[in-house]
């Protein structure tokens, strides 16, 4: 089992910032990757940003050069940094993890989401 726990999320006004956290744990041998997404209201679960496989990273068009990843390989733990929030970003942001547990088995666990708003 691989438990994924996502906090940092409010009720923000625009141009206002917020760091999202996503701490993972349980028997997991290796984490591929990692990274967020995000739903609003009426939309598909669409990709934030991750990290690959390959240890590069991965933007959204809608969110490149104003979010940032980051990584605590130490902590198991994914960051997403979000300078100025928009009214756009309103959504449930989501942690993800893909990898192999301890058995050999591939894993992809999500998170319970963190509520993000962006009003004024």
């Amino acid at each position: 089992q691989v438990q994924l726990v996502e906090s940092g999320g409010g009720l923000v006004q625009p141009g206002g910032s917020l760091r999202l956290s996503c701490a993972a744990s349980g028997s997991f041998f290796s984490i591929n990757t990692m990274g967020w997404y995000r739903q609003a209201p009426g939309k598909q679960r669409e990709l934030v940003a991750r990290f690959t496989s390959g240890g590069s990273t991965n933007y959204a068009d809608s969110v490149k050069g104003r979010f940032t990843i980051s990584r605590d390989n130490a902590k198991n733990t994914v960051y997403l940094q979000i300078p100025s929030l928009k009214p756009e970003d309103t959504a449930v942001y989501y942690c993800n993890a893909a990898g192999l547990l301890r058995g050999g088995r591939f894993f992809d666990s999500w998170g319970q989401g963190t509520q993000v708003t962006v009003s004024s």
